[in-house]
């Protein structure tokens, strides 16, 4: 079997067309979406005879698109958002008629309007009745399609519904995927999992005040990228922060150090990577005032109390991921940075000075692991991120279980 891990973040739309073998998309989309695709369907009017919208929804987990111009989506151009979210459009079944209209260039409703609008590569699974097959026109139609770089996936011979025998049967679910699959190259992280937390923790005061720090999250933001970019499956844990999501990463917002540190442990167990970059107070109040404390003395004495160290909990567990640890020191960074490796029991772990990284776009930090360290840097915090991910990555490579014990 085909190795699936390239299709891990892929964005696939399956157009489904009128035709018997439309029943097999339903174990498609389970397929695609086991091997770490995200699937949105779009069907013509012909397929939903065939199969209901309804279970195309439920098993994909986004709405069905059937309309050309739909007044839920954006500015009512659905077939513009959709071209542009795909990164594959693969139309199974592709009946007869719907092939000659491909080669035709219509655009007439929503489907046949998505292939001309996308840049994405496109695939197509013929299914028809074999004498349809072999009939010139549908010869012709392909070759046309070949020649605009359309990618032919099937027919299969066999028994066909209408009690013939011979090619036009839909590929099986399986081979469709694996098909897909074979488009794309697996990234340096397909198929990983990776839990990232990203920005400061607000400890609150009273409900206006709070004690936090100057950590932006942009290198939590960049390693979220990045990461996805490289085909990992990205849940970012953030503080407060003024930056977008990244694109195909799902985010949690939180605020406090023990609603990250909550978040982070229900999601640590689903995670291979966990990689805390998250500048968490190390403080909170002992006591958070109800109501805002008046400016009436001359002085205010705060009592703080140890937050949980977030990092070391997870690194603790009994399944705990690949740990990656990020120390923002103001001197003697490498012995700080090695104590920390050892004392919360890191597998890796990302030194840099305090003062260099907040609020900056560049960043240079030392990889220190058990063997030694390595410079990452300097560079745009995107660029390192790359860097960085590449060590992760060949440290805890696919399929090979980090090193459990104490270092």
């Amino acid at each position: 079997m085909l190795n699936l891990q390239s299709l891990s973040n892929k964005r696939i739309l399956l157009g489904i067309t009128g035709g018997i073998a439309a029943y097999k998309c339903a174990e498609l989309t389970r397929l695609l979406i086991k091997a770490g695709a995200s699937v949105q369907v779009a069907m013509t009017r012909a397929a939903t005879e065939f199969i209901t919208p309804l279970t195309m929804q439920a098993l994909s987990g986004h709405r069905v698109h059937l309309d050309l111009l739909d007044p839920e989506a954006e500015a009512a151009m659905g077939h513009i958002e959709l071209a542009r979210w795909a990164d594959l459009v693969l139309v199974a079944p592709a009946s007869a008629d719907f092939l000659a209209r491909m080669a035709q260039g219509r655009a007439d409703d929503l489907l046949s309007t998505l292939i001309l609008a996308s840049s994405a590569p496109i695939a197509v699974a013929p299914a028809m009745n074999q004498a349809m097959w072999a009939d010139p026109a549908t010869g012709s139609n392909l070759a046309t399609l070949e020649e605009r770089g359309v990618h032919i996936f099937g027919p299969a011979s066999g028994d066909q519904a209408c009690g013939d025998i011979g090619p036009g049967r839909l590929l099986e679910p399986q081979q469709l995927v694996e098909a897909c699959a074979g488009l794309f190259t697996a990234g340096l992280l397909s198929g990983r999992k990776l839990l990232i937390t990203a920005g400061p923790t607000r400890e609150a005061i009273d409900p206006v005040r709070f004690i936090s720090n100057h950590s932006s999250g942009k290198m939590g933001y960049a390693l979220a990228a990045e990461a996805a970019a490289a085909g990992a499956q990205v849940t970012l844990v953030s503080g407060p922060t003024c930056l977008a999501t990244p694109e195909r990463v799902t985010r949690i917002d939180v605020e406090s150090a023990t609603e990250m540190l909550e978040v982070c442990l229900a999601k640590a167990g689903e995670a291979d990577i966990f990689i805390g970059v998250a500048a968490v107070s190390d403080y909170r109040p002992a006591e958070v005032s109800d109501e805002k404390i008046k400016k009436s003395a001359a002085t205010l004495d705060l009592r703080l109390v140890r937050n949980p160290d977030i990092i070391s909990e997870i690194a603790a567990g009994r399944q705990r991921p690949f740990m990656v640890g990020f120390a923002a020191e103001t001197s003697s960074l490498i012995e700080n940075g090695r104590a920390k490796l050892v004392s919360k029991n890191l597998d890796l772990l990302f030194a840099n000075q305090a003062t260099d990284t907040f609020n900056r776009d560049s960043v240079a930090a030392t990889a220190i692991f058990t063997e030694g360290e390595r410079e990452m840097g300097p560079g745009n915090k995107h660029h390192v991120a790359r860097q960085m991910l590449k060590l992760i990555a060949e440290r805890a490579p696919q399929g090979q279980e980090p090193d459990r014990t104490l270092v």
